[in-house]
Formats: C-alpha cells, sequence, structure tokens
C-alpha cells in the first residue's frame, strides 16, 4: 500500500489518474472511501485530473500519528503530505465536514497554489454548541426496506440519512460506515479536545472558483453558519440543497455530480 511518511504521521494515499492534481480530505472518523465513492463518477467522462485521496491521522490506513495531539498538527501533517506528493505544483482542494475545515487551514498559507476549493457539507464552527443546526428528521422513506432492519439498523440509519432506502443506506454503509470502523476512537477524541485551530481562519478573501454544498437538513454542521463566510469567497456558488443532510453527496447524488462538474469546468476557465 503506499504511504507518505510525514513529521508526525506515515499517510495512506490513493492516487488515480493524471493531470491536475485534486486533493481530496474525507471528515471526521470515516477514511478517504467517503470521498472516492462521491468524486470517483465525476472523472468517468473526464480525463486530465489526478485524483488523490488521504486518509486522515487516525482514520483508515494511516499509521504512526501518536505525536499528533490537536487540529493545528492534522493540518500541518496534511500540507507536508500535499507538498511531499505533488511538490511545486498548483491544485485544487475538495474538503468534506472536518475536511472542509482543513481545506480553510490550508487555504491560510497556500492561497496562491490553489486554484480553487469544494465545500461538501463543510464544518464552519468546530465548537458544536455554537453551531447552528436544525432536528434530524427524516424527508423519504422506503416503507417496505425499512420493514426488513433491525431496530439498531433503524437508530443507525435514521440518525445520519434524511432518505432511507437500500440503495443509499448501502452506500452510508459502504462509503461511511466502513471506514469508521477502522477509526482511533481513542486518538480522535484526544484530538476533540483540541478541535479548532489556534488561529483564525477566513481572514482574508479567496478570489478563485470555489463550491459551498450545504444540506437544508444537515443536522450535524447545520447550513446557515456557512453564509457568515460567504463574502470571503467571492467567486464561490453557495448552493443549498433540499433532502440532503449530513451525508448529501448520497442523498442527492444527481445534483452533487452537475455541481462539482460546474465547478471543475469554471477551474478550467479560471486556468486558461
Amino acid at each position: 500500500m503506499p504511504f507518505c511518511h510525514v513529521r508526525k504521521a506515515n499517510i495512506y494515499y490513493e492516487m488515480i489518474g493524471e493531470g491536475m492534481p485534486i486533493v481530496m480530505l474525507h471528515g471526521y472518523s470515516p477514511d478517504h472511501r467517503l470521498m472516492k465513492g462521491c468524486m470517483e463518477p465525476i472523472f468517468i467522462e473526464r480525463e486530465g485530473w489526478k485524483r488523490i485521496y488521504i486518509d486522515l491521522p487516525g482514520m483508515g490506513e494511516t499509521t504512526d500519528y501518536e505525536e499528533i495531539f490537536n487540529s493545528d498538527e492534522m493540518l500541518e501533517a496534511v500540507k507536508e503530505v500535499i507538498h511531499s506528493l505533488i511538490p511545486n505544483e498548483p491544485y485544487l482542494l475538495v474538503g468534506e465536514s472536518y475536511g472542509g475545515y482543513l481545506v480553510r487551514g490550508i487555504m491560510r498559507d497556500n492561497e496562491e497554489e490553489i486554484l480553487g476549493a469544494a465545500f461538501i457539507c463543510p464544518l464552519i464552527i468546530p465548537e458544536k454548541q455554537k453551531r447552528t443546526v436544525p432536528e434530524q428528521r427524516i424527508i423519504l422513506s422506503d416503507k417496505e426496506f425499512i420493514s426488513t432492519l433491525t431496530k439498531q439498523e433503524l437508530e443507525d440509519y435514521s440518525s445520519h440519512l434524511v432518505v432511507l432506502d437500500e440503495h443509499h443506506c448501502n452506500r452510508y454503509m459502504n462509503e461511511v460506515v466502513a471506514g469508521q470502523e477502522k477509526a482511533d476512537v481513542n486518538f480522535l477524541e484526544k484530538i476533540l479536545q483540541n478541535y479548532s485551530f489556534s488561529f483564525p481562519v477566513d481572514e482574508t478573501s479567496f478570489e478563485k472558483p470555489c463550491l459551498f454544498l450545504l444540506g437544508k437538513q444537515d443536522s450535524m454542521v447545520g447550513y446557515k453558519d456557512a453564509f457568515d463566510i460567504i463574502e470571503k469567497f467571492p467567486r464561490a456558488s453557495f448552493t443549498i440543497l433540499d433532502k440532503a443532510g449530513h451525508n448529501l453527496q448520497i442523498e442527492q447524488a444527481n445534483l452533487f455530480n452537475s455541481l462539482i462538474d460546474e465547478w471543475l469546468d469554471r477551474v478550467v476557465e479560471f486556468t486558461e
């Protein structure tokens, strides 16, 4: 398996395709399969993109991360991986949830080399109690499928999805839960004690093509807080999708694909 050794971790990564690099950062506790599952379909008909999927410290196959104690050090590990794998190259960033928080941290010191960024249900406010979020609710369900579930399965799906049917639940299990089962729970609990960066983000504007995909029913990070930073991203599309929770990329896959595709088109126009 391919690993990139940095100062405080041995980072697992997968690199697919050739061309403009896109670095994919998953959320808190899953692994790279979350990003691979939603992003790879985009590139079936698009050539010229090098996709780089990594497992963040404490998640997936990444090892030797015991000396990381906070989000600052998580961020440094990610920045070191990027500079090791694609030194002196411009690149794009895609971050989901906590990965979106890390993207904003990367932008703070590396704006010149970043050509654009996409945020999927991004974590805006690390402190959970300070977020503006809706209550978890089910928007659409397949009663026949639900009748086949155990009580535990139904509770799990109902807590994390807003569309309950076999297709969405299978994707959730394969792309999200499968990664969570590999997570180092004790390590992640330690990082949660120092979840916020020690420095402010979004201090300056990022004037390159961006995309914010927000779930109207996202009970984890919500959608309203993202609009507090909208003026910092003058070239960003901010899209709130109905029938979409914190797994927006699964619950609104067709719109997700179209919007990511349009964002990539804007990046190409910007770089030409």
